[in-house]
């Protein structure tokens, strides 16, 4: 109408300049080419005024006949196209989303307990994905299962809609989770209503949607019988939920306290199966572990189980120490994390059998039902299978999807028992039966491990990580292409990383011993607390060196972490450049490695050590080691090093580094010459070395003690630390402030 009204106005405009040019004409008797020109416009354009004009009113009617159309179909436009293209939408969701749930089953089975063995951030990664999308999977399933059911009129729609239903179950035994992880973390536990309250209200929905489904068919009774397994999982889950919840697990402490007195911890020849590999230290962690498991919920020892466990371990061999302490620290793991399920336990295996018969006596029935077969009317031919079903009847596409659900379900379920069989809860069993009995069982076991799918039941990951201040200040120097590197952020990530590497043996023995050692003179409670609250004073003392390096160990824990480590990797790199010093020296190399992990903890766990400024220390000290490295002319980590060796370091502390600074590299380099200088007074390399060890075993003795019990039990998700397992083994010597003093 705009287009019409437009063309209407030009050719007004038109019409007046040809009125004009013919006025013009009878004036002056002759026709002039404008006017001429105009009048021939006129016409043009009065053509296409109606031309619009027609079209515009044509478009009126075919836009007017659309909407009466629309207006008169709209149930088919709006409801019966839609409602073809949302169900295969749907039905393709479902079947997505129980294939998914399936997967992220499997991956939970065969990743969820390897975290309590592998560090790393991208295994972690992957099972907390699996562990929070689950329970996602099913919610999107239940409510696109509820919407869909009974949608269709036809016969083919309402079979379809009996064997998803019949999914409904597998679902719930997946939201229940597999044996191998219950909780992600101990927010998991401590919240364990919240999933009770949704466990159940799934439950409830997925009921209802199996009672719409109801039409009194085998199918049915199938359902309702691997229901009864899914109530199990899910309630498996919500107990072991509440029993890992500290107040639970206090409570239950405080219950059930154990036996009054604890058997003889004297090693003695013990009736163990010699083919049951690590039997006497199973035996013994089983004995002591309930005991000793009040350290994690802040609940004191009793003074009967302190003396006998000092006693035992007097007189054991650092290997065999370590290795009880590991099996404890698996037992803790289990009771926060997982099923903790025994093979011996008459109810675990009623539980197990309940869970696994249904699903085979499913899986064998359900290939021999018809859909119209009823209560009265169940076929004697059960054993014929999945796939016989009538391809006419049920979606082969759905009849594909249950095989591999109820295939998956039996081969999970036999995969989780041959783990249970092979924990060390079972094995513990298994070492008080009869030998001829336990050894084929052992070799039934053993034979069924493989690399991956079966492996071998480690308990840590035996590596402790580490950081090292001055190589972290020599990646900040500046460098070519630092620009491109810093604007994809490369070397932030060079330089955040830490290595890893294995807790080496002559590393375990050396903390065996000085524990074992200062366990002698722990008579009393008083003497076991001045020992937890040392961190080198009496090192320093009984090396006759207090009072010349007394001030190195006085002042914040973090603070002297960090003097200490950069002093020791400063003598560390001069002494092996010298031809004097041993090729090899084991005081000297668990010195470094001690140096670099209490470093990493301070940077990377920081909550396990006693609050501080250390991150803070770490920064300014690194600041300060680069603008330091800059003058030096030769851009190598060992010319740093020997720079650092040469700085005065008889300047006032507070005109070297400033006001605002918390830089500790100054005291460092006072204290590496002081090191240095002992050696050359009076010392040899390997006293010196031994003093520093020694030194460094007692810091990270005492910030094991000093470390909350609950980032102790949550660094077990991670790989383990060895300052867990350090902090275990000083209160099976009697080092521990959790004693009770009566």
């Amino acid at each position: 109408m705009a287009l019409d009204i437009k063309i209407s106005q030009l050719g007004t405009v038109i019409l007046e300049e040809t009125a004009v040019g013919h006025s013009n004409t009878d004036a002056g008797s002759s026709i002039t080419p404008k006017s001429a020109m105009l009048h021939e416009a006129y016409y043009i354009f009065d053509t296409f005024r109606h031309f619009f004009a027609d079209l515009v009113h044509s478009c009126s009617r075919i836009h007017l006949g659309i909407g009466c159309m629309i207006i008169m179909n709209r149930r088919t436009v709006q409801e019966i196209l839609p409602v073809i293209v949302v169900r295969f939408l749907n039905e393709w969701l479902l079947r997505g989303l129980v294939l998914v749930s399936l997967l992220l089953q499997i991956e939970l089975v065969l990743l969820g307990n390897r975290r309590k063995y592998t560090p790393g951030k991208l295994l972690r990664f992957t099972i907390w994905l699996a562990y929070t999308t689950k329970d996602l999977v099913f919610d999107i399933f239940i409510g696109v299962l509820f919407k869909c059911l009974g949608a269709g009129n036809d016969y083919s729609s309402q079979q379809n809609d009996m064997i998803r239903a019949f999914w409904l179950p597998f679902l719930l035994h997946h939201l229940g989770g597999p044996d191998t992880i219950t909780a992600y973390s101990l927010a998991d536990d401590e919240l364990w209503i919240r999933p009770f309250i949704h466990l159940l209200l799934m439950f409830l929905w997925a009921l209802s949607i199996f009672l719409r489904s109801w039409k009194r068919t085998l199918l049915n009774i199938l359902t309702y019988s691997m229901f009864v397994t899914g109530l199990i999982k899910f309630g498996e889950k919500t107990l072991f939920l509440k029993s890992g919840s500290m107040d639970h697990f206090r409570d239950s402490i405080i219950r059930h306290p154990g036996p009054e007195v604890i058997d003889d911890y004297i090693p003695s020849p013990d009736p163990s199966n010699q083919s049951i590999p690590d039997a006497v230290p199973l035996q013994k962690a089983n004995k002591f572990f309930p005991k000793f498991k009040r350290l994690f919920t802040d609940l004191v020892l009793e003074p009967t189980a302190l003396e006998q466990s000092k006693s035992y371990f007097k007189n054991i061999s650092w290997t065999e120490a370590f290795q009880v302490i590991e099996i404890e620290l698996g037992f803790m793991y289990d009771i926060f994390y997982t099923k903790p399920m025994k093979a011996y336990d008459k109810f675990d295996l009623l539980l197990r059998f309940i869970c696994l018969f249904p699903t085979i006596s499913t899986c064998c029935a359900s290939g021999s039902f018809d859909a119209n077969d009823e209560f009265g009317t169940i076929p004697n031919t059960t054993f014929i299978g999945f796939l016989i079903i009538d391809k006419h009847e049920y979606s082969t596409t759905d009849v594909i999807i249950t095989w591999l659900l109820l295939a998956g379900a039996i081969v999970l379920e036999i995969y989780s028992i041959i783990l249970l069989c092979s924990s060390d809860w079972t094995t513990i069993w298994l070492n008080k039966q009869e030998r001829t009995r336990v050894t084929l069982i052992c070799e039934a076991i053993s034979s069924c491990r493989l690399p991956y799918l079966f492996p071998a039941n480690k308990r840590w990951s035996d590596s402790m990580a580490r950081y090292n201040l001055i190589s972290y200040s020599f990646k900040k120097l500046p460098i070519k292409f630092s620009e491109v590197r810093k604007f994809f952020r490369i070397s932030q990530m060079l330089k955040c990383s830490s290595k890893n590497s294995d807790v080496p043996k002559y590393l375990k023995k050396m903390i065996f011993e000085q524990l074992q050692k200062k366990s002698k003179h722990t008579p009393g409670i008083k003497e076991a607390k001045e020992l937890c609250a040392d961190r080198g004073k009496r090192t320093l003392e009984e090396m006759k060196c207090f009072s010349t390096l007394h001030w190195s160990i006085e002042g914040e824990f973090d603070e002297c972490i960090l003097v200490w480590h950069l002093a020791t990797d400063l003598c560390y790199d001069t002494d092996l450049n010298k031809k004097s010093s041993p090729a090899k020296n084991s005081n000297r190399e668990a010195s470094k490695l001690l140096s670099d992990y209490m470093v990493y903890l301070l940077l990377k766990r920081p909550l396990m050590l006693p609050p501080g400024i250390g991150q803070i220390r770490f920064r300014d000290s690194c600041a300060k080691a680069t603008k330091i490295f800059q003058t030096v002319k030769d851009r190598n980590i060992q010319s740093c090093k020997r720079f650092l060796l040469q700085v005065n370091t008889e300047i006032p502390p507070l005109k070297a580094k400033g006001d605002g600074s918390k830089s500790v590299l100054l005291d460092a380099c006072r204290l590496a010459k002081s090191l240095q200088s002992l050696e050359s007074e009076k010392w040899n390399n390997e006293k010196k070395w031994e003093m520093m060890s020694h030194v460094w075993v007692e810091m990270l003795c005492y910030a094991a003690c000093h470390c909350p019990r609950n980032e102790h039990a949550k660094e077990l998700t991670q790989g383990g630390e060895l300052l867990t397992h350090v902090w275990l083994l000083m209160a099976h010597f009697g080092i521990t402030e959790h004693v009770c003093q009566d």
